[in-house]
């Protein structure tokens, strides 16, 4: 036994070299994979979207361009404040602004953008992005009714327009506060711009006793909908979508006399630092593969890009909405008219 000892010493010590050499060329070959994936550049993106939105887009991004995207989240205020700073400190520390429309036209108004055009930015619609080419719109969220489809399939008088709404009798409307949020609140006021101060309050007032919750939350009047705590709910398409593919019972009419829509959009910041990979990401976020990664997390938003593959399977209807662009309302004016609705049919 003992004359092969020598012999099986030499065996293992071979193996353990072996083994040894195969350790350390797995740990080069992840170190260069990680070399291989780490993102080449970086942007910085202004936004007033939630983190749940935009944390799956900068992930998508990185994974298929290996372009980091620093996403700073800001409040409207915030943001708003930013932009109207004299001190312009948005200028050479972001790349892009990612908000609403009110914001970008803000933000265009104190020429902090910078123009760019690309083919993708060329084929939207001239009422989806700025008329100097500051901003693109990049996807938009409409207003509709959202209808319980029980109560639907019961119902001899459902409702296809505002003034329909405020006439149909026992009728339970769900609905978020004006107060609460942005887009409710801009709803109210496109309302005043289409139909007139006076008209608009008739019908607030006439749907104001049918409501049975103002809610904090844009989804929540479409999970009362849902629920059947409400016949028909006041709300994004957006949440009708997502609240019907998790199999609510929910059938969403747009308004015939027209509605608001949430438009988000894109812009380059001046004296931006890295104006081509932020132009790249202006590209990206017109095509197909930021709508896929969103539809994957829950977004169902309509693409301002007509030619995509996204907007073609919502089999888009075309649908009046007020136009924005005649808003003439002061901040004064708004929280003149916003104090009315509170005082005269909010608090009734």
């Amino acid at each position: 036994m003992k004359k092969y000892f020598p012999l099986f010493f030499i065996i293992c010590s071979i193996l353990l070299v072996v083994i040894g050499l195969n350790l350390f060329w797995l740990r080069s070959s992840d170190k260069d994979d990680k070399k291989i994936v780490m993102p080449s550049a970086r942007i910085t993106v202004y936004t007033t979207l939630p983190v749940e939105e935009v944390a799956p887009i900068a992930s998508e991004y990185e994974k298929l361009n290996k372009v980091k995207v620093n996403f700073v989240i800001l409040s409207q205020q915030e943001l708003c404040n930013k932009i109207s700073s004299p001190s312009k400190p948005l200028n050479g520390r972001g790349d892009l602004l990612l908000t609403d429309r009110n914001l970008l036209e803000l933000a265009e108004k104190k020429e902090i953008l910078n123009t760019y055009s690309s083919e993708q930015e060329d084929v939207i619609s001239p009422n989806l992005k700025s008329k100097k080419d500051m901003w693109v719109g990049v996807w938009y969220d409409p207003i509709v009714f959202c209808i319980n489809r029980d109560f639907m399939k019961m119902s001899t008088n459902v409702p296809y327009t505002w003034t329909a709404l405020a006439k149909t009798p026992n009728i339970k409307i769900g609905m978020t506060d004006f107060l609460a949020s942005n887009t409710a609140s801009q709803l109210f006021y496109s309302l005043i711009e289409a139909y007139g101060i006076k008209k608009t309050f008739i019908l607030l007032k006439e749907i104001h006793p049918k409501v049975v919750q103002y809610a904090k939350y844009l989804s929540t009047p479409v999970r009362m909908a849902g629920m059947g705590d409400s016949d028909i709910s006041i709300a994004l398409q957006s949440e009708a979508i997502r609240y019907y593919n998790n199999g609510y019972p929910l059938a969403i009419i747009v308004p015939e006399d027209g509605t608001y829509f949430d438009l988000t959009g894109v812009g380059l910041l001046k004296n931006a630092p890295n104006v081509s990979e932020a132009g790249r990401f202006m590209q990206w976020l017109l095509g197909d593969d930021v709508q896929l990664c969103l539809e994957d997390n829950a977004f169902f938003f309509i693409p301002t890009n007509a030619t995509t593959l996204a907007y073609k399977n919502f089999a888009v209807k075309q649908f009046k909405i007020f136009n924005t662009d005649k808003i003439t309302l002061t901040t004064k004016q708004k929280a003149k008219l916003m104090d009315d609705w509170v005082k005269n049919i909010r608090l009734n």
